[in-house]
């Protein structure tokens, strides 16, 4: 009994001890794949820092085009411009380097897919960062426009706009990101419909307390204006519903129950 015993606790140590080898091996991997991904980014920052001004410009279009004549932006510390250049640059590398980001991750989870599903890993990271340039792009040429001149419309002739550099900056990259991530619901849906986990008709049923998420997720990612939470909610559940399909003709196929002997 006694050796028996023994004999048991070496499997178990055993077995405990490859467990953590295979853990430590995961979190290698996780770190590998972090730190390509902030390479990639240092890469892009160089190529972008050189047009951070263009950038910035570009992100100051919305604003400037409803901003009263006699308003502009300003910063109020010596170093705020500067830094917000670097923030500008730092930004646009992550957008430019979204595919490979989007791949490193979706490849660290491939490890647990089977060899018919990991075929989809490159096709899903490239579509991660399409997607999320397209959501991004969407806050600007849609939702700023319209945000803004809600914005600027309180403005009066005693009341005069002067939104700083630091303010405006975070302000936009807060909207971008998160139109950028909810663009990412199609894919999701995907991903999780090759792998069973959900059904279109799953979905359909859930479709009610879908729509109630969306307007939550756009009352805490966008100002307290009705006009941009509807402008992110809208396109949420649009997406939702786009999913639903995707759910319905890349999902997975459930068999058909045969009820034999059943009259």
């Amino acid at each position: 009994m006694k050796e028996n015993n023994n004999q048991q606790e070496k499997k178990n140590v055993s077995s405990n001890e490859s467990a953590e080898m295979t853990l430590t091996e995961h979190l290698e991997e996780l770190r590998q794949r972090l730190v390509r991904c902030l390479i990639a980014i240092a890469i892009a920052f160089v190529g972008c820092y050189g047009f951070s001004k263009q950038l910035f410009n570009f992100l100051m279009q919305p604003l400037l085009k409803v901003l009263p004549p006699t308003s502009t932006l300003i910063f109020t510390s010596l170093p705020e411009a500067f830094f917000t250049y670097l923030k500008v640059a730092a930004v646009a590398a992550v957008f430019v380097a979204s595919p490979y980001i989007f791949y490193q991750l979706w490849k660290f989870i491939s490890p647990g897919l089977y060899d018919s599903e990991k075929k989809y890993i490159l096709p899903i990271g490239v579509f991660s960062g399409i997607f999320f340039i397209l959501g991004a792009m969407f806050g600007y040429f849609i939702v700023f426009p319209f945000g803004f001149q809600f914005f600027m419309g309180f403005a009066t002739d005693i009341i005069r706009p002067m939104p700083t550099l630091r303010e405006y900056f975070g302000f936009c990259v807060k909207l971008l990101f998160a139109f950028g991530v909810i663009f990412e619901l199609p894919l999701f849906i995907f991903f999780l419909a090759r792998l069973g986990m959900v059904t279109s008709a799953w979905l359909r049923q859930k479709r009610k307390y879908a729509i109630l998420i969306a307007f939550v997720v756009g009352a805490i990612l966008t100002p307290p204006d009705v006009v941009t939470q509807v402008l992110m909610a809208g396109p949420l559940i649009l997406l939702y519903e786009i999913g639903v399909w995707i759910a319905y003709f890349f999902g997975k196929r459930e068999p058909e129950k045969k009820n034999q002997g059943a009259k």
